[in-house]
């Protein structure tokens, strides 16, 4: 019987509701909890202000490196999961305030764009709160058919990020 693959994947996190600190330390816990998955590494916390609707909270943000052998389809699946454990609402306005926030930036190597998943994730290279924290789990990384995560974190610059913790 062959070994099944581990493959690599970075999830972004992010809450600006309910005490967001937590929201995101509840939701590393989850996804140490996934099956076929292996938490392998946490970036620090971030606060920023919201990229979108104004009159909203500051948003905490990190990123999570996984090993995992589930399909990235199944990943996200998981990943909806964990938000709806959280209380997570999707009928609210776009980029509006939210309990957590849960996104595959990258899956490997896969590029892949269907209904439900775009991959890597779309816009991320313009985003410090998600490219400062990817540069501290894996400065070497290049984004599929893309960029290295260090010249796209220098372009990006460090926004109004302000690092929480290690």
């Amino acid at each position: 019987m062959a070994a099944e693959i581990l493959v690599p994947a970075y999830i972004g996190l992010g809450s600006n509701l309910d005490d967001p600190a937590a929201q995101l330390r509840g939701a590393l816990a989850g996804l140490a909890r996934l099956p076929q998955t292996r938490l392998i590494a946490r970036s620090a916390m971030y606060r920023n202000p919201p990229m979108g609707p104004s009159g909203q909270p500051d948003f905490v943000n990190a990123v999570a490196g996984l090993l995992t052998t589930l399909p990235a389809t199944g990943l996200m699946r998981a990943l909806r999961s964990i938000e709806d454990a959280h209380g997570r609402r999707r009928d609210g306005p776009r980029w509006g305030p939210r309990t957590l926030d849960l996104d595959l930036l990258l899956y490997g190597s896969l590029r892949l764009e269907t209904e439900a998943l775009i991959l890597p994730h779309p816009g991320m290279a313009e985003r410090p709160f998600v490219l400062i924290p990817l540069l501290e789990l894996a400065p070497g990384l290049r984004i599929p058919g893309g960029a290295m995560i260090a010249a796209l974190a220098a372009a990006a610059g460090g926004g109004d990020l302000v690092r929480l913790e290690a």
